[in-house]
């Protein structure tokens, strides 16, 4: 069986659904199920257990042998979200405890880190396992997700084989539930709908424009399909940056939403809010040749196209994937 943990969140759940087209289905999904807005994400997806996050552990005990893989997308996200025990609780030593069972047992493990390890971005975005020691992220959730990095790192014990995926901005389907934390794109959407325009941030920073703020925007899509194909690869452990390499401006994607909505662009700039201004990344960008160096060839989806079929086919219709 394969073991997913954030499994009704964002990412989770849009991996359900790729492992079940790919007839995947002897799955066991982890989360805090209290969360009821999450439920549409995993009601009609396919899997053969349900383990609440604060009972994995006593339930991995009783089925250790049975465990072929554990993914492991479960995390506390909030980027403005202060309090370090929440994240040393769920993002530190909840994976602390996840690698030193899959080392103990022998389960090969995929975990989910971020792009908020590299901070202000002036040390680079290369996914070597030397600069980890010397990225200062922005804010406490990219600080415990550096920490857990450089913990593996050190570790003399470890899963037969294993992957940390630095997730890049990343959106699509099933993120409705993230409210503040959800993606610029799926605002946009809202905002047009609401009011026929989309307020963006302005710079607070003289290097950059107005809206050319740049990040390295990564649909859902393509995530799990870079997370199949690792679960799939035989070996190459090690830390993986997971973008598209390909950094664009918050005017292009708003643009691309107008224009998957057939409407002439309306944009507007407001303020960065204060307790964000200071932490603010502006310009993320991958080095995807770690990645590639694997022989991974699946095209990704650009900005334009990823836009037009998210909000196409999943936001104008309330859909799920």
């Amino acid at each position: 069986m394969i073991v997913i943990t954030g499994a009704a969140g964002f990412i989770g759940s849009c991996l359900i659904t790729k492992l079940n087209n790919q007839g995947l289905k002897n799955l066991v999904i982890v989360d805090d199920f209290f969360k009821y807005e999450k439920y549409p994400n995993f009601i009609n997806k396919q899997f053969i257990n349900k383990v609440e996050r604060s009972y994995f552990f006593k339930w991995f005990k009783l089925h250790t042998k049975d465990i072929q893989f554990i993914i492991h997308i479960g995390a506390r996200t909030d980027t403005t979200e202060f309090n370090t025990e929440i994240f040393n609780e769920l993002n530190l030593n909840y994976s602390k405890k996840i690698w030193k069972l899959c080392s103990k047992y022998n389960i090969p493990l995929i975990y989910a880190s971020s792009a908020a390890t590299y901070g202000d971005g002036s040390l680079g975005y290369k996914d070597n396992h030397e600069l980890p020691y010397k990225l200062i992220p922005l804010n406490p959730y990219g600080i415990s997700k550096n920490e857990f990095d450089k913990w593996i790192l050190k570790q003399k014990y470890q899963p037969p084989k294993w992957f940390g995926l630095k997730f890049f901005n990343v959106f699509g389907p099933n993120e409705y539930h993230k409210n503040r934390m959800a993606s610029v794109i799926y605002h946009s959407f809202n905002q047009i709908k609401n009011n026929n325009k989309v307020q963006l941030f302005k710079s607070a920073n003289p290097l950059y424009k107005d809206g050319e703020q740049i990040r390295d925007f990564v649909y859902v899509k393509d995530v799990i399909e870079v997370i199949y194909f690792l679960l799939n690869h035989p070996s190459d452990s090690g830390i993986y940056n997971l973008g598209t390499g390909k950094a664009r401006t918050f005017i292009d994607l708003s643009t691309a939403v107008f224009k998957s909505l057939n409407i002439s662009p309306n944009i507007e700039f407001i303020d960065t809010p204060l307790d964000i201004r200071n932490k603010y990344q502006y310009f993320t960008e991958a080095d995807m040749n770690k990645l590639y160096n694997l022989k991974y060839n699946i095209p990704f989806y650009t900005l334009e196209n990823a836009i037009e079929d998210y909000v196409q086919n999943y936001l104008l219709n309330n859909k799920i994937y």
